[in-house]
Parts: C-alpha cells; sequence; structure tokens
C-alpha cells in the first residue's frame, strides 16, 4: 500500500439517538401554547402517499413566527442549539418550516412508524416534539423510536423537549383515553457530509 497522504481517521460515533429538556417550558405556557395551535384551526394530518388511517391519524395546524410567539421560537431555538452542541453537534441552517401543533384524540388517533425526511423535501436534520399536555390526563399516545428490536420511549412530563436525528424512526401510539397535544418542528441544514483530507492509494 503506497500512502499518498495519510490514511482514514477512524473515529468513535458521537451521536445519541435522541436528547431532551426538561421542564423547558411552564404548564401555563404549555396551556397558552395550545390555544395557539388550536386559533390556527385543526385540520387533519397527511402522509406524502396518502394512506392516512393506517399511517396517520391526527390533527394539525401551524404556527409561523410573529412578534407575538417570539418568545416561543427563541426558546426552542436555543434549546434546540444547546443540545445540537451537546449530544449532535450537527451542521444546521435553522427553521426553515413553521412550527407544527399536533392533536390526537382517544380512542386510536396516532401515527405510525415514520421518519421526517422525504427525497425532495427540506434536508431536515434534527427534529423536535413538545409536550404540551400534563401526561396524568390520558393514557397511550406514547412517543416512541425504533433501535433494532429495542423501542425506547421519550420522556412525558410537561414542557419537556426531546430532540433527535430526522432520520430516526418514530411513533406516537395509539389514544386510548384523553387528548394529547404537542408541538413538533424541524431543524434544517447542508447534506450530511464529511470532507476526506487525507486519500490512501492501493
Amino acid at each position: 500500500m503506497k500512502e499518498n497522504s495519510g490514511i482514514w481517521p477512524f473515529r468513535l460515533d458521537e451521536v445519541e439517538s435522541f436528547a431532551y429538556q426538561k421542564n423547558l417550558f411552564t404548564p401555563q405556557e404549555c396551556s397558552k401554547i395550545i390555544q395557539l395551535g388550536k386559533k390556527e384551526g385543526l385540520i387533519k394530518g397527511r402522509v406524502r402517499d396518502n394512506k392516512l388511517k393506517k399511517v396517520r391519524n391526527n390533527s394539525i395546524s401551524w404556527i409561523h413566527a410573529t412578534k407575538n410567539n417570539y418568545w416561543l421560537f427563541s426558546k426552542i431555538s436555543q434549546c434546540v442549539m444547546d443540545l445540537n452542541r451537546q449530544f449532535f453537534k450537527f451542521d444546521l441552517f435553522g427553521f426553515t418550516e413553521g412550527f407544527q401543533f399536533t392533536n390526537y384524540k382517544s380512542p386510536g388517533e396516532h401515527y405510525d412508524f415514520h421518519v421526517d425526511r422525504g427525497l425532495n423535501c427540506h434536508i431536515r436534520k434534527l427534529s423536535f416534539s413538545l409536550q404540551l399536555n400534563d401526561s396524568k390526563t390520558y393514557t397511550g399516545g406514547k412517543l416512541l423510536f425504533k433501535e433494532g428490536s429495542q423501542e425506547p420511549q421519550a420522556p412525558t412530563e410537561q414542557g419537556t423537549l426531546v430532540l433527535f436525528p430526522s432520520f430516526l424512526l418514530h411513533k406516537i401510539t395509539p389514544m386510548i383515553k384523553g387528548e394529547r397535544n404537542s408541538l413538533v418542528g424541524w431543524i434544517t441544514g447542508p447534506n450530511f457530509k464529511w470532507v476526506l483530507k487525507k486519500i490512501i492509494i492501493l
């Protein structure tokens, strides 16, 4: 083997499956976000292949940044930057889409396993889900991730923001009782890449 300018610098993978910040928002702030989301008017959530009830059955609305909700976008942006710096270290642009308010009602509303990225979509690198309800007020509606044969569950404390790579499989289990509200969003950036600075010639 002839070495031209070095070797492949093998590294350990530092990317976490998911990270979270508890108590990011107070119960009062969560109630305010729910009011904002419902005020926008709920519509049925959709998926690209239109297999709606098999994959997804929930209602959504969109919250876009304004001077009146700057506090919401500012706090989430700061949390995302902090968690990304600690756990993912992704190269990010920021938010290029509005936040999606999601509403799940019992019985049975759900969102089966899916990823948040897709061909010819914005380059989503990180996704967040903000828990808006007191989890004692409903049953079902768990945010689960898929890691091989394991399905770890995200924390459910009210006001908790969960951050995870947009390519990670995740789902919301069917609602059994009550109503679950959350706020979700996606952080974009340049394509995933690693610049090779050294080449090996055989």
